[in-house]
């Protein structure tokens, strides 16, 4: 029997994990965000950048979860970066760079809260939050093309944290 949401035994857990939306503006992609935050018990989801407002298109693709998630919409994103990390939060970027690491081949450090962050989905995270990052990770593709929507990085990223952090 196929189970659901209202018959599962899922041990509720929060993680020490904050995820930071460097201008993520795309509704479904942030309804889609609420649902993996709410999914993977992420600490809190920080929605950075202008005109950035809750409406139907996100509650859609949320499916609810925005009232369950603990969220922040903030306009700047270096500033929240430099807050968590003057909080000592680790701040982790998931970018591809000519420095960046595989996420298969990096430790994340149980002893300090982790900053995940995520970029625009055109031009990603920037240069700036690159560049006062403690580690930037990416993950590995095989095929044409070099980059993957970057709800589905989020969901690669927060799956392999939390599984190295159980």
């Amino acid at each position: 029997m196929q189970l659901t949401h209202y018959n599962t035994k899922f041990n509720k857990h929060q993680f020490p994990i904050i995820l930071v939306c460097d201008n993520v503006s795309n509704a479904p992609n942030i309804g889609s965000l609420f649902r993996i935050s709410d999914a993977f018990g992420i600490e809190k989801l920080l929605l950075c950048g202008t005109n950035i407002t809750l409406g139907r298109k996100i509650s859609k693709t949320s499916r609810a979860t925005e009232k369950k998630v603990n969220y922040e919409i903030h306009e700047s994103a270096i500033n929240t970066v430099q807050n968590l990390k003057n909080k000592g939060y680790q701040v982790i970027s998931l970018e591809i760079t000519n420095n960046s690491k595989p996420i298969n081949t990096f430790s994340f450090s149980k002893e300090k809260p982790i900053a995940l962050i995520i970029g625009d989905e055109n031009f990603g995270i920037s240069e700036t939050i690159l560049n006062s990052s403690d580690a930037i990770i990416h993950i590995e593709m095989f095929g044409q093309n070099s980059s993957m929507n970057v709800v589905q990085a989020t969901n690669i990223a927060i799956y392999e944290i939390t599984k190295q952090l159980l």
